[in-house]
């Protein structure tokens, strides 16, 4: 057969789009979901914006990443049994979402442990974090590649000040569905009720429960301030968001991409971390503009919270969830 120049060069020209069009097809996908508002003053989505520029330009475009904020693909149980599955690549869960699928996060449901943020970063940074995160990958299948914050806690009800554990007897006290957080509203006195989420505003609207506990930056995101008068800066739980890969779809990853991945979420975490932080130092006077009244506490005054909760809620998670870990916990943090 004759091979004339002009079916030469048509040849190769089809034979060049083709092949520019197999990094298309073979282009890997990233499911990325959140639980904040796509909004810039929300933490975990200016994250996710700095995961996505970084990891589609890192990887040339091998890798596209699709974001969902505001939890659209689905509650933190759904999310984390995909992520098991290997059919959700990338997520952002609270620690109140982690337990249903591994148990031993709840130990950071122990109260007054952490002195501020940088020692709390120090411990889940270091050895400790680590460790942790290799347990959970071998248990379940989801590798633990970040911790960030999901807001130092605070209680707020609509009734009176709290500056004592007394004053927190009689109230009716939102807590997320968690039994570690059911045991410390309990050592306290006050009656906890577990409502999701999803829920809370409509609930605080509503005088099904009296108060609750969170960050500033889901007060803020909420809007709970609306139904909630007092503000106590008690800091009982420093609460965390984890950055979680499925372990199948990292593994299905090249070298270069596994690498646009963690280099991605570090990015992310430090964003994450840094606008939480600021939220969480600025809580007396983001609270005070939005009709709060905050009352501080002193630390003399922390301390009498920590000595009325901590032991309640310890016997609590060396009996049911990890005596080892607890300990290992503790240990870490001083």
């Amino acid at each position: 057969m004759h091979i004339t120049r002009k079916h030469f060069f048509t040849a190769a020209a089809a034979a060049a789009l083709a092949l520019g069009a197999l990094p298309a097809m073979a282009q890997k996908v990233i499911k990325y979901t959140h639980y904040q508002p796509a909004k810039n003053d929300q933490p975990k989505h200016m994250a996710a914006l700095a995961f996505k520029e970084h990891v589609e330009k890192a990887t040339n475009g091998s890798v596209k990443v699709q974001l969902y904020p505001a939890g659209q693909l689905g509650p933190a149980q759904q999310v984390m049994e995909g992520l098991r599955l290997g059919t959700m690549e990338v997520a952002v869960v609270h620690d109140g979402g982690i337990p249903g699928v591994y148990k031993t996060f709840n130990i950071f449901g122990l109260p007054f442990i952490f002195n501020d943020h940088a020692h709390a970063y120090a411990v889940l940074d270091g050895k400790f974090g680590q460790e942790l995160a290799e347990d959970m990958r071998k248990r379940t299948g989801i590798r633990l590649m970040g911790y960030a914050d999901n807001g130092i806690r605070h209680f707020t009800n609509s009734k009176r000040a709290i500056r004592t554990p007394e004053d927190m007897k009689g109230l009716k006290m939102r807590v997320q569905p968690s039994p570690v957080f059911v045991k410390l509203v309990e050592s306290l006195g006050a009656s906890p009720t577990a409502i999701d989420w999803g829920e809370l505003p409509a609930a605080l609207a509503q005088g099904t429960a009296d108060g609750q506990e969170n960050g500033v930056t889901n007060i803020m995101a909420a809007s709970l301030y609306q139904h909630q008068k007092h503000v106590t800066l008690d800091g009982h739980v420093y609460s965390l968001h984890a950055y979680l890969v499925s372990d199948r779809f990292y593994n299905s990853l090249t070298d270069v991409e596994k690498k646009a991945v963690t280099e991605g979420i570090d990015k992310a975490k430090k964003i994450h971390r840094d606008m939480t932080r600021e939220q969480d130092l600025s809580a007396k006077k983001v609270l005070a503009e939005k009709g709060m009244t905050v009352t501080e506490l002193t630390p003399a005054e922390i301390d009498r919270f920590r000595k009325v909760a901590q032991p309640v809620v310890q016997a609590y998670l060396e009996a049911e969830v990890s005596k080892e870990w607890t300990q290992k916990l503790l240990a870490a943090t001083k």
